[in-house]
C-alpha cells in the first residue's frame, strides 16, 4: 500500500495518505478540500552514516546505503 504526499490546492496544508487504488478519494484534513497536488516523495535509505569520498576510486565498499556494502545485501 503506497503512501502518497499531497499539498491541498485550497489551503496549502501538507499531508500524507495511504492510497489503496485509483478510486480512493483524497481529502484535506484541515479544510476537507478535494483538490490537491501529489508531491514527489523522498524516501529513506538504509546507510551506515558515513559519506563516500567524492571522486575517489578506492577498491573498498563505498559506505553509502544499500548496495554500498553496509546493508549486507552483497
Amino acid at each position: 500500500m503506497p503512501i502518497y504526499e499531497y499539498v491541498c490546492d485550497d489551503c496549502g496544508a501538507e499531508y500524507e495518505r495511504i492510497v489503496l487504488n485509483s478510486t480512493t478519494k483524497v481529502t484535506c484534513p484541515k479544510c476537507a478540500g478535494t483538490k490537491s497536488t501529489m508531491q514527489l516523495s523522498v524516501f529513506a535509505a538504509h546507510g551506515n552514516g558515513t559519506k563516500a569520498s567524492g571522486g575517489s576510486s578506492s577498491s573498498g565498499p563505498s559506505g553509502g546505503g544499500c548496495c554500498g556494502g553496509a546493508c549486507g545485501c552483497r
